[in-house]
């Protein structure tokens, strides 16, 4: 009876803990095009200053390469003549977010080359650069390793390179729509897939270069075709492919 109480008593706070959680913004991409008070369009090929988005990336990012339906963004990768094209939005100077819970519904494309993302930047980037900045990669997907989630973090510390990170499978991920999320705090970000946690980053030093999670980030959401981790061949067959978006929602 006492080891029964106990365990109630456990779940009660757990549930009190998780219901002191509230939803601080979503978008839920029920319009007919893009708000523009919290989403920027990235366009181009990142040329003259970051040709290949620093990636060596074959996409160019237009303003025609989405469509809202269904209550889903929905960005679209094709080959057009010689060209590649696709979207790339953020929030940029819009809205920025320390700490809480960042979660996107999404179902991935699929195809050797493509390259889906959902993630965040430090939103001081302009002054610092990157890695410096930070970057957190709450979902990246490559099609040349199918059924394989990336969760990633970059710092100074790692030079930029991908140390922190973990590739998990999930071996029906390509069918239907998922949950990616953190659940990010001063001292830790977990990342989730679904309700499953695949990785934990917590270093026990924590300085400007171990960890710059400790001041505002921006969202971005994007579909790169190519690259150095999308891999530089891509399957032409595939494309058109379809990268859905349902929701992004911040809980704090």
């Amino acid at each position: 009876m006492k080891k029964i109480f106990i365990v109630l008593m456990i779940s009660s706070f757990c549930f009190a803990q998780q219901q002191k959680r509230k939803l601080v913004w979503e978008e839920n991409f029920n319009k007919k095009s893009l708000n523009e008070s919290f989403w920027n369009f990235e366009l181009g090929d990142g040329c003259p200053n970051l040709c290949g988005w620093g990636n060596n990336e074959r996409q160019i990012y237009t303003t025609t390469n989405h469509e809202f339906k269904d209550g889903n963004l929905v960005i679209e990768a094709r080959k057009e003549g010689e060209k590649y094209t696709s979207t790339k939005i953020t929030t940029k100077g819009k809205k920025e977010f320390l700490y809480g819970r960042i979660e996107a519904r999404a179902k991935l494309p699929v195809g050797h080359g493509l390259w889906p993302a959902f993630w965040m930047l430090g939103a001081n980037i302009d002054e610092v650069k990157w890695p410096k900045t930070g970057e957190i990669d709450i979902l990246e997907y490559i099609g040349r390793d199918p059924h394989m989630v990336y969760t990633t973090l970059h710092t100074q510390d790692s030079h930029g390179n991908t140390i922190n990170t973990k590739r998990t499978a999930f071996p029906k991920i390509e069918e239907g729509y998922h949950v990616y999320a953190i659940e990010w705090d001063k001292d830790k970000i977990e990342f989730f897939v679904d309700k499953t946690l695949v990785y934990t980053f917590n270093p026990p030093v924590k300085n400007d270069d171990t960890w710059p999670f400790n001041k505002p980030f921006y969202i971005l959401i994007n579909l790169a075709i190519g690259g150095n981790f999308g891999g530089p061949d891509v399957d032409d067959k595939v494309l058109p492919q379809k990268y859905y978006v349902d929701y992004v929602r911040v809980y704090q």
